[in-house]
Protein backbone atom coordinates (compact mmCIF):
# COMPACT_ATOMS: atom_id res chain seq x y z
CA UNK A 1 0.00 0.00 0.00
CA UNK A 2 1.51 3.48 -1.07
CA UNK A 3 1.01 6.82 -0.39
CA UNK A 4 -0.80 7.66 -3.49
CA UNK A 5 -3.29 5.14 -2.66
CA UNK A 6 -4.80 7.36 -0.37
CA UNK A 7 -4.69 10.39 -2.52
CA UNK A 8 -7.26 13.47 -1.59
CA UNK A 9 -7.53 16.90 -2.97
CA UNK A 10 -10.29 18.41 -1.53
CA UNK A 11 -8.19 21.08 -0.20
CA UNK A 12 -6.88 23.19 -2.08
CA UNK A 13 -3.49 24.67 -2.55
CA UNK A 14 -1.65 28.15 -2.00
CA UNK A 15 0.65 29.64 -3.82
CA UNK A 16 3.78 31.80 -2.62
CA UNK A 17 2.19 35.11 -4.10
CA UNK A 18 -1.08 34.70 -2.18
CA UNK A 19 -1.57 37.35 0.81
CA UNK A 20 -2.48 35.69 4.73
CA UNK A 21 -6.33 37.31 4.14
CA UNK A 22 -6.69 34.41 1.07
CA UNK A 23 -4.75 32.07 2.99
CA UNK A 24 -7.31 32.73 6.30
CA UNK A 25 -10.25 32.40 4.02
CA UNK A 26 -9.13 29.09 3.21
CA UNK A 27 -8.38 27.72 6.59
CA UNK A 28 -12.36 28.98 7.38
CA UNK A 29 -13.79 27.46 4.50
CA UNK A 30 -12.25 24.08 4.78
CA UNK A 31 -12.06 23.82 8.73
CA UNK A 32 -8.31 22.89 8.30
CA UNK A 33 -5.55 24.16 10.32
CA UNK A 34 -2.89 23.40 7.94
CA UNK A 35 -2.71 24.19 4.18
CA UNK A 36 -0.01 23.17 1.03
CA UNK A 37 1.62 25.93 -0.11
CA UNK A 38 3.11 25.40 -4.13
CA UNK A 39 5.56 27.69 -5.67
CA UNK A 40 7.79 28.17 -9.03
CA UNK A 41 9.47 24.95 -8.10
CA UNK A 42 6.78 22.46 -6.71
CA UNK A 43 5.75 22.15 -3.39
CA UNK A 44 6.97 24.28 -1.00
CA UNK A 45 5.45 23.56 2.45
CA UNK A 46 2.50 23.33 5.41
CA UNK A 47 1.17 26.65 6.14
CA UNK A 48 -0.46 26.33 9.80
CA UNK A 49 -3.21 28.49 10.44
CA UNK A 50 -1.62 30.12 13.88
CA UNK A 51 1.20 31.30 11.99
CA UNK A 52 -1.01 32.78 9.70
CA UNK A 53 -2.69 34.34 12.33
CA UNK A 54 -0.19 36.04 13.33
CA UNK A 55 1.45 38.32 10.37
CA UNK A 56 -0.48 40.95 8.38
CA UNK A 57 -2.96 40.25 6.12
CA UNK A 58 -1.70 42.03 2.78
CA UNK A 59 1.85 39.95 3.89
CA UNK A 60 2.56 37.52 0.74
CA UNK A 61 3.16 34.25 2.25
CA UNK A 62 6.53 34.06 0.80
CA UNK A 63 7.35 36.32 3.87
CA UNK A 64 6.65 33.51 5.80
CA UNK A 65 7.68 30.26 3.86
CA UNK A 66 10.76 29.94 6.64
CA UNK A 67 7.84 29.24 9.06
CA UNK A 68 6.48 26.38 6.75
CA UNK A 69 6.30 22.72 7.95
CA UNK A 70 8.45 20.54 5.16
CA UNK A 71 6.58 17.21 6.02
CA UNK A 72 6.35 15.29 2.76
CA UNK A 73 5.92 12.15 1.17
CA UNK A 74 7.33 10.56 -1.69
CA UNK A 75 3.99 8.97 -4.04
CA UNK A 76 5.91 5.40 -3.88
CA UNK A 77 6.66 5.50 -0.49
CA UNK A 78 4.64 2.76 1.70
CA UNK A 79 2.06 4.16 4.11
CA UNK A 80 4.34 2.59 7.20
CA UNK A 81 6.28 6.05 6.43
CA UNK A 82 3.32 8.42 6.34
CA UNK A 83 2.09 6.96 9.67
CA UNK A 84 5.72 7.79 11.01
CA UNK A 85 5.74 10.76 9.58
CA UNK A 86 2.09 11.85 11.52
CA UNK A 87 3.48 10.61 14.59
CA UNK A 88 6.45 12.52 14.88
CA UNK A 89 4.45 15.70 13.42
CA UNK A 90 1.24 17.43 14.87
CA UNK A 91 -0.45 16.75 11.31
CA UNK A 92 -4.00 17.08 9.59
CA UNK A 93 -2.97 16.41 6.41
CA UNK A 94 0.29 14.99 4.57
CA UNK A 95 1.43 16.33 1.25
CA UNK A 96 2.19 13.86 -1.48
CA UNK A 97 4.90 14.62 -4.14
CA UNK A 98 6.47 13.06 -7.03
CA UNK A 99 9.84 12.59 -7.97
CA UNK A 100 10.09 16.01 -9.26
CA UNK A 101 8.54 18.14 -6.14
CA UNK A 102 5.25 17.89 -7.85
CA UNK A 103 2.25 18.46 -5.70
CA UNK A 104 -0.46 15.43 -6.48
CA UNK A 105 -2.04 15.75 -3.19
CA UNK A 106 -2.61 14.88 0.14
CA UNK A 107 -3.32 11.92 2.60
CA UNK A 108 -5.83 13.13 5.94
CA UNK A 109 -5.88 11.86 9.11
CA UNK A 110 -8.65 10.09 8.65
CA UNK A 111 -7.80 8.21 5.43
CA UNK A 112 -4.40 6.75 7.36
CA UNK A 113 -6.81 6.06 10.74
CA UNK A 114 -9.22 4.28 8.49
CA UNK A 115 -6.29 2.04 6.66
CA UNK A 116 -4.56 1.75 10.50
CA UNK A 117 -7.95 -0.08 11.46
CA UNK A 118 -8.06 -2.09 8.27
CA UNK A 119 -4.78 -3.19 9.13
CA UNK A 120 -5.33 -4.25 12.63
CA UNK A 121 -8.35 -5.76 11.34
CA UNK A 122 -10.85 -3.86 13.90
CA UNK A 123 -13.86 -5.01 12.13
CA UNK A 124 -12.85 -8.68 12.25
CA UNK A 125 -14.38 -10.89 14.26
CA UNK A 126 -11.89 -12.70 16.98
CA UNK A 127 -10.50 -11.98 20.51
CA UNK A 128 -7.35 -9.46 21.35
CA UNK A 129 -4.58 -9.91 23.71
CA UNK A 130 -1.75 -7.83 25.09
CA UNK A 131 1.44 -8.97 26.17
CA UNK A 132 4.65 -7.40 27.66
CA UNK A 133 7.61 -9.03 26.50
CA UNK A 134 11.14 -8.20 26.92
CA UNK A 135 12.41 -7.31 23.57
CA UNK A 136 15.69 -10.08 23.29
CA UNK A 137 12.91 -12.47 23.72
CA UNK A 138 10.42 -10.97 21.76
CA UNK A 139 9.58 -13.71 18.83
CA UNK A 140 6.19 -13.61 16.48
CA UNK A 141 7.15 -17.12 15.57
CA UNK A 142 6.90 -18.56 19.34
CA UNK A 143 3.97 -16.63 19.91
CA UNK A 144 2.24 -17.88 16.22
CA UNK A 145 3.17 -21.47 17.76
CA UNK A 146 1.67 -20.63 21.11
CA UNK A 147 -1.56 -19.78 19.35
CA UNK A 148 -1.60 -22.49 16.45
CA UNK A 149 -0.80 -25.02 19.18
CA UNK A 150 -4.71 -23.96 20.19
CA UNK A 151 -6.42 -24.49 16.77
CA UNK A 152 -6.63 -20.66 15.97
CA UNK A 153 -4.46 -18.00 14.10
CA UNK A 154 -2.81 -14.64 14.41
CA UNK A 155 -5.53 -12.14 12.01
CA UNK A 156 -3.07 -9.07 12.80
CA UNK A 157 -0.46 -7.81 15.54
CA UNK A 158 1.10 -5.10 16.65
CA UNK A 159 4.54 -4.72 18.24
CA UNK A 160 4.80 -1.01 19.98
CA UNK A 161 8.23 -0.45 22.02
CA UNK A 162 7.53 0.90 25.44
CA UNK A 163 8.76 4.28 26.45
CA UNK A 164 8.94 3.97 30.65
CA UNK A 165 10.90 0.23 30.04
CA UNK A 166 13.33 0.69 26.85
CA UNK A 167 13.93 -2.91 27.40
CA UNK A 168 10.24 -4.24 26.61
CA UNK A 169 7.88 -4.28 24.17
CA UNK A 170 3.93 -4.88 23.82
CA UNK A 171 2.38 -6.60 21.34
CA UNK A 172 -1.36 -6.79 20.81
CA UNK A 173 -2.49 -9.39 18.82
CA UNK A 174 -5.89 -10.06 17.10
CA UNK A 175 -6.65 -14.11 17.10
CA UNK A 176 -9.69 -15.60 14.84
CA UNK A 177 -11.45 -16.56 17.88
CA UNK A 178 -13.64 -14.77 20.34
CA UNK A 179 -12.89 -17.37 23.28
CA UNK A 180 -9.07 -17.14 24.20
CA UNK A 181 -9.38 -18.92 27.13
CA UNK A 182 -7.19 -22.26 26.35
CA UNK A 183 -4.82 -19.89 24.57
CA UNK A 184 -3.85 -17.79 27.93
CA UNK A 185 -3.27 -20.50 30.08
CA UNK A 186 -0.94 -21.19 27.85
CA UNK A 187 0.29 -18.08 27.29
CA UNK A 188 0.98 -18.22 31.42
CA UNK A 189 2.39 -21.50 31.38
CA UNK A 190 5.19 -20.33 29.40
CA UNK A 191 5.24 -17.60 31.64
CA UNK A 192 4.42 -14.77 29.28
CA UNK A 193 2.94 -11.41 30.66
CA UNK A 194 -0.40 -11.05 29.67
CA UNK A 195 -1.44 -7.16 30.39
CA UNK A 196 -5.09 -7.54 29.26
CA UNK A 197 -7.56 -9.41 26.69
CA UNK A 198 -10.68 -8.37 25.13
CA UNK A 199 -12.79 -11.88 24.23
CA UNK A 200 -16.45 -13.41 25.61
CA UNK A 201 -15.77 -14.63 28.58
CA UNK A 202 -13.74 -11.69 29.93
CA UNK A 203 -14.71 -8.15 31.13
CA UNK A 204 -14.13 -5.93 27.86
CA UNK A 205 -13.13 -2.75 29.96
CA UNK A 206 -9.40 -3.42 29.81
CA UNK A 207 -8.68 -4.30 26.93
CA UNK A 208 -10.79 -1.13 25.96
CA UNK A 209 -8.43 1.01 27.96
CA UNK A 210 -5.01 -0.34 26.42
CA UNK A 211 -6.66 0.04 22.92
CA UNK A 212 -7.71 3.43 23.51
CA UNK A 213 -3.97 4.29 24.79
CA UNK A 214 -2.88 2.62 21.50
CA UNK A 215 -4.60 4.72 19.63
CA UNK A 216 -3.68 7.94 21.51
CA UNK A 217 0.25 6.25 21.02
CA UNK A 218 -0.72 6.38 17.09
CA UNK A 219 -1.45 10.19 17.96
CA UNK A 220 -4.63 9.99 14.99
Amino acid sequence: MIASELIQTQIPVLNLSDTIEVALKYFEEHKTYQIPVIGPKGYVGLLEEDAALGAEKNVELDKLKDLFLKTKIQEEEHLYSALSIFLKNKLCLLPIIDSNNKYLGYISEKALFKKTCDWLSVDDLGGLLHLEIKQQDYSLVQIAQIIESNHAKIISSVCIPLTNKPTHVEVILKINREELSGIIQTFERYEYKIIATHHKNIHQKGMDDRFESFIKYLNI
